[in-house]
């Protein structure tokens, strides 16, 4: 078992430097105001009716870092240090949240993917580590069900992957909205991108931090243990 404790060790140490990192830019780039003075749920606001979409309401939810857009109540939810702030950070997370509801205004395709493996995906995540543990403690007298565990797991770990085109892609039409609607300029456009790329970096080290542990899984179950 010593592999599988060197894998956590690794991975959450790089997942403590990444979020280390993000919440260090979003500070610093949460003291660079906007040129007009717009407030992430005015930004928000306004990317929404620029793109069309009038059903999705934009409101404040408690914490930090806690901005999500919900589909099943169209709702875009800014965290209190975004929602009334006027920063270039704030912009970029509510404009990338904002891109999430054009996401699923335009019916794209890996975000629909994604949001059809929520059941699927909630089901496995409740499950997996009892049965993987039961699974490894059976593991010479009932493999099949270290094999369930590990095809549990193996959804949980699909789902981090597709979530990587969804975020990157929400990304990105956050910031040509940004640019080409003049809410960043020149000055606070790299900004802007600096900080979604920080945020990117969480999901993709949990994605691959998902895939190493699969793959030690699977590794034990072929045999192939310390």
């Amino acid at each position: 078992m010593m592999g599988i404790y060197i894998i956590f060790g690794v991975f959450a140490l790089i997942s403590w430097a990444v979020s280390a990192n993000l919440q260090s830019k979003f500070k610093k780039y949460s003291k660079i105001p906007l040129a007009y003075g717009m407030t992430g749920r005015e930004v928000a606001e306004k990317m929404l009716r620029d793109n069309g979409i009038y059903d999705v309401k934009v409101i404040s939810t408690s914490g930090q870092l806690t901005d999500h857009y919900n589909p099943v109540n169209k709702t875009v939810n800014l965290s209190e240090g975004v929602y009334a702030s006027n920063s270039v950070a704030a912009a970029a997370v509510a404009a990338h949240e904002c891109g999430h509801a054009v996401q699923h205004a335009t019916a794209y395709a890996p975000l629909t993917m994604r949001s059809k493996l929520v059941p699927v995906v909630s089901f496995a995540s409740n499950w997996m580590q009892w049965v993987l543990l039961a699974g490894i403690l059976m593991l010479e007298t009932f493999p099949q069900l270290m094999l369930a565990g590990i095809i549990l797991f193996a959804i949980t770990t699909l789902f981090s992957f597709i979530t990587l085109p969804v975020e990157i892609n929400a990304s990105s039409r956050a910031l040509a909205w940004l640019s080409n609607a003049g809410i960043t300029n020149y000055e606070t456009n790299g900004p802007a991108r600096d900080a979604l790329k920080s945020a990117a970096y969480t999901y993709v080290v949990a994605a691959l931090g998902s895939l190493a542990t699969l793959v030690y899984y699977i590794l034990m179950f072929l045999g192939r243990r310390d």
